[in-house]
């Protein structure tokens, strides 16, 4: 029988998830176990880790470890994914991780602006190269991919830093996709519009930002945490394996009228 079904399935992966206790990791986290991939869980609230590594496990009958790390820390973090990669690869890795300071570009410091780019692109570059190092030595075709923003393709009123980084990992993703491609592995990145995260939370408690959030989303709405899970599975799994280089954009459709 002829088939063309989507495989969706990531049975017998190891997924690497950065910021995975909260928000848009955990939801990949709990996406990805759900389809039956063992995850390896990284943030810096061991508690947090601890809660979540074990409700995945009982809940999915997956295999979840976890590394207690602020993703600036990298030796930290590739000395641990070592120890964790003896002897299975990794098949995935999701780069979440990130922060941003809400402050006018004219009152930003040099501190604030250091903090920025290490969590958000110096980190994803560099574990995006252990991956794909790890995947060369496993012989893994993996997957890596990088939570962007749809700021990082339109211009927002305030973050111009945060920006910076996230117009990084869409640039990073095109070029990386064209060195590792030989390799087998593809790399692409999703562009977030307003989810419910640690990064929103405050922002959403306000009726007039939200509701002007919703004024600029042709959906009318912020997105559910379920509706960026889809994506990422989707780009974790076979069913996009003749997809490389590129950013998809949850957004609503905010990026078709810009802000």
């Amino acid at each position: 029988m002829e088939s063309y079904l989507p495989n969706f399935n990531l049975k017998g992966k190891l997924a690497v998830i950065t910021g995975a206790t909260k928000g848009i990791g955990r939801a990949i986290a709990f996406a990805y176990a759900e389809s039956g991939a063992d995850v390896i869980l990284v943030a810096r609230n061991e508690n947090d880790l601890q809660k979540t590594t074990i409700q995945l496990e009982e809940q999915f009958n997956v295999k979840a470890n976890y590394i207690t790390s602020s993703v600036t820390e990298l030796s930290e973090i590739t000395q641990k994914l070592d120890e964790l990669t003896q002897n299975k690869g990794i098949d995935i890795l999701v780069n979440n991780a990130g922060m941003n300071i809400r402050s006018e570009a004219i009152k930003v410091t040099e501190g604030e602006y250091q903090q920025i780019i290490d969590t958000n692109m110096k980190s994803a570059f560099f574990l995006s190269q252990y991956a794909a190092q790890n995947m060369i030595k496993h012989k893994i075709k993996g997957k890596i991919i990088s939570i962007s923003s749809v700021a990082g393709q339109t211009a927002l009123r305030t973050g111009v830093v945060y920006a910076m980084t996230k117009a990084a990992l869409i640039q990073m993703t095109k070029t990386l996709s064209i060195e590792w491609g030989k390799y087998g592995i593809n790399i692409n990145a999703i562009g977030p519009w307003y989810f419910p995260t640690s990064l929103t939370e405050k922002l959403l408690q306000d009726d007039q930002y939200v509701q002007d959030i919703v004024n600029r989303t042709p959906l009318k709405r912020i997105g559910r945490l379920e509706e960026i899970a889809g994506p990422a599975v989707f780009l974790a799994s076979e069913a996009s394996n003749y997809m490389t280089g590129q950013t998809l954009m949850v957004d609503g459709g905010m990026t078709i009228y810009g802000f």
